[in-house]
């Protein structure tokens, strides 16, 4: 009789950890009760927000680093003839955070130095200002995801003793089957926030380069103004 038992137990488990394998993650998802589906909305949407922001930065970002020889050159020629109005023209042209601060270091020609390269720098300040747009979400995004995750998992372990107290069932299926859909929460958070950190990390690595060129800029605009030679 013991041993009937024991093989009815066995067959079930077999049987439980059958199913178990058959499920896919929605399901898991969907059986982890209002609370984990709750969360993996939220988390989705999060994620979907966080690839919006870095997709339109990165490529936004990208438009910024333009810099063409041409362009450098051209405006040069004009401004070694003295012919301002060219030189300003060609810089709107362009229409990038370099050219228009360039632009109003033009604008300014006649003032002091540390006038015209005072007014580069704000202006090189409100273009990156401009480039750094939303960025603020996705740091925002990369802290808050893993702690929605780290959420779901904790109300899934309170859920798991509270069936534990209910149904006085201390089986490995009860525990180990609550657990790895709750787990699921946590993974979520965290793969959502590591998505945000990695496009945060990528598009600033982006935006220093567009600094490093505007400075780079500034220092010859100045240079060819008010070289020795000049």
């Amino acid at each position: 009789m013991i041993l009937l038992q024991n093989l009815d137990t066995a067959a079930a488990a077999v049987s439980q950890s059958a199913q178990m394998e058959k499920q896919t993650v929605i399901d898991l998802i969907l059986s982890s009760g209002g609370t984990g589906v709750t969360i993996v909305v939220i988390l989705l949407i999060l994620s979907i927000v966080s690839i919006s922001i870095f997709v339109e930065r990165f490529l936004s970002v990208g438009k910024a680093m333009t810099y063409e020889a041409g362009f450098v050159n051209g405006l040069k020629s004009s401004l070694t003839s003295g012919n301002v109005a060219e030189a300003r023209r060609l810089c709107q042209t362009v229409n990038s955070p370099i050219s228009r601060m360039l632009d109003k270091g033009i604008s300014r020609l006649g003032s002091e130095p540390a006038l015209i390269e005072g007014a580069m720098e704000a202006t090189g300040k409100l273009e990156i200002s401009k480039l750094e747009k939303n960025l603020g979400y996705l740091s925002l995004i990369a802290k808050l995801a893993p702690m929605f995750g780290f959420v779901g998992t904790i109300m899934g372990v309170i859920k798991i003793f509270y069936d534990i107290a209910m149904t006085d069932n201390l089986s490995i299926g009860v525990i180990s089957g609550g657990l790895y859909q709750k787990m699921i929460t946590s993974a979520a958070g965290l793969m959502v926030g590591i998505i945000a950190f990695l496009g945060y990390y990528l598009v600033n690595m982006r935006i220093d380069k567009v600094v490093e060129r505007m400075e780079q800029a500034t220092l010859d605009f100045m240079d060819l103004l008010f070289e020795p030679s000049k």
